[in-house]
């Protein structure tokens, strides 16, 4: 079949590879009708995701057709339309029965490297890592699912590929960041990066109380969208984040504040940013947290800082004084997307909310290293791309 491909940093192509087999009585093969390109990913093609092999099959956001099922799956059958979650949960564990999938003990079966790592491990995910499970990820025709009567969830008909493929993982991620901030109705949320992710965040927050949205970023094509959602916009190239968000706030700060950027931020004439492109580059630190810092010292007191960028490893110069001394309250997790599921598919059955708005580019499979690219580095007014094996 074909698939993306990881072959070191910036090399991301359309390879031949085996096709996926059932390799346990819980798993299904689908065919992939459809999948997408994550700002998470970007991480990996730009080289900063550890423990990548060549020849990985990458790729956490699809959906497709049941072909194949394992014989001890009494939830699916073959023919049955799927959205595949990107966190890979057992559905028994500890975590997995209080709701924490994305905690899973089970899943991961390379636990003890991320141990090692993080001092625990989270569950295994798709097309991230052997850190993370070495699972093969969905861009690709064909795709293994472990653990299949736990976490895909069936696709209602009357309902387009385009409006629920992105249950699996933006939209719930989206949304967990607006529900960490525990909204109560009347709430300033601040939101740094305008991303596909941020663009649920921004929704979500409306949809959970908000009445002001702060959405910063620098991309026209990314601005005008949050803008369209009711978002009050900041250009951080423009003018000062923090400036700004104090004096729409009477000098407060925002009631809640969303990172939706993570490891790779990057700030013009900002000089802690300079200092961690650096540290990175030499090798001498493995994130670049701009982002995180400007948002502890934007949120109010006893305010709530919501993370869901991805981090990968230890965070230099982060104001714990700020956040200890002002009382905030830190949020953070991998999406425990089936936790999220049946709820959100609601929304989007009832006509809430359409995820498509976000879909810039529609292409083959065979344009995904291209495209790649193309959301990289911002071009063509891309935002979200969806690519059709």
């Amino acid at each position: 079949m074909r698939a993306l491909a990881w072959h070191g940093k910036g090399d991301i192509r359309c390879d031949n590879v085996s096709d996926p087999k059932i390799e346990d009585g819980r798993d299904a093969i689908i065919k992939v009708t459809s999948c997408a390109i994550c700002g998470s990913d970007l991480h990996i093609f730009d080289g900063v995701i550890p423990s990548m092999q060549h020849g990985d099959v990458i790729g956490h956001e699809a959906m497709g057709e049941v072909v194949e099922v394992g014989k001890d799956n009494k939830k699916l059958k073959v023919g049955d339309r799927v959205v595949v979650p990107f966190t890979i949960s057992c559905g028994e564990c500890f975590f997995c029965k209080k709701g924490f999938f994305s905690g899973c003990e089970r899943s991961n079966p390379n636990r003890e490297m991320a141990s090692k790592l993080w001092g625990n491990s989270p569950a295994g995910l798709f097309g991230y890592s052997h850190l993370l499970g070495g699972f093969a990820g969905g861009q690709a025709e064909y795709m293994r699912v472990p653990y299949a009567d736990v976490g895909p969830i069936k696709v209602p008909d009357g309902l387009t590929d385009e409006q629920v493929l992105f249950l699996s993982d933006i939209f719930p991620t989206g949304y967990m960041a607006a529900d960490y901030c525990n909204l109560k109705g009347g709430e300033t949320v601040a939101i740094w990066g305008c991303g596909p992710v941020g663009q649920f965040a921004i929704r979500s927050a409306f949809m959970l109380g908000a009445e002001r949205v702060i959405a910063i970023d620098t991309v026209p094509e990314r601005m005008a969208m949050a803008r369209a959602a009711g978002a009050i916009v900041l250009d951080f190239k423009e003018e000062d984040v923090y400036d700004r968000i104090m004096a729409l706030t009477n000098g407060r700060g925002a009631d809640a504040c969303i990172d939706a950027v993570g490891t790779e931020a990057s700030a013009t004439g900002s000089f802690d940013s300079l200092v961690d492109r650096v540290k990175v580059a030499t090798f001498m630190g493995t994130d670049r947290p701009h982002v995180l810092r400007q948002a502890i010292h934007c949120c109010r007191n006893f305010g709530t800082v919501s993370i869901v960028g991805v981090y990968g490893g230890f965070l230099d110069k982060i104001p714990m004084g700020s956040a200890i001394n002002r009382g905030l309250t830190f949020r953070m997790a991998q999406t425990p997307v089936q936790h999220y599921l049946p709820m959100l598919l609601e929304k989007v059955q009832k006509g809430e909310i359409d995820p498509s708005f976000v879909i810039t580019h529609t292409a083959p499979l065979e344009q995904g290293p291209e495209l790649y690219k193309t959301f990289r580095d911002k071009k063509d007014g891309c935002i979200k791309v969806v690519l059709k094996p």
